[in-house]
């Protein structure tokens, strides 16, 4: 395993679960959203799963760290609009806001992690 695997696999361990519970719920977002929001709440998610394969193979991976963080940021935000425009419901919004912090304290907890080691 690469040097600093085990900061990592949970991350990813979360993220992947975490994205087979979300890519069916967006799966099912009506047609008038599906090239906008469900494609760019689709994206950013697998756009972070990257990052974290990335991250894992690379010495220097703060950068990619920084990206995955932010790109968990960014995910919130549109959680948040799927939710108001009333494409999630309030359960599966407040499940999906628990694993994106959860997901967010990992990434950052590893990014300490990477930065301390560098």
């Amino acid at each position: 395993m690469p040097d600093g695997a085990h900061s990592e696999l949970p991350l990813f361990l979360h993220w992947e679960r975490f994205l087979l519970w979300l890519l069916p719920k967006t799966g099912k977002f009506p047609r008038s959203v599906r090239f906008t929001l469900q494609q760019r709440i689709d994206n950013h998610a697998l756009d972070v799963l990257e990052g974290i394969l990335a991250a894992r193979y690379r010495r220097d991976r703060s950068g990619y760290l920084e990206r995955v963080s932010l790109g968990i940021d960014k995910l919130q935000v549109l959680m948040r609009i799927a939710h108001a425009l009333g494409h999630l419901d309030q359960r599966s919004y407040e499940h999906a806001a628990r694993q994106l912090d959860e997901a967010g304290r990992m990434a950052g907890g590893w990014l300490k992690h990477a930065e301390a080691h560098a």
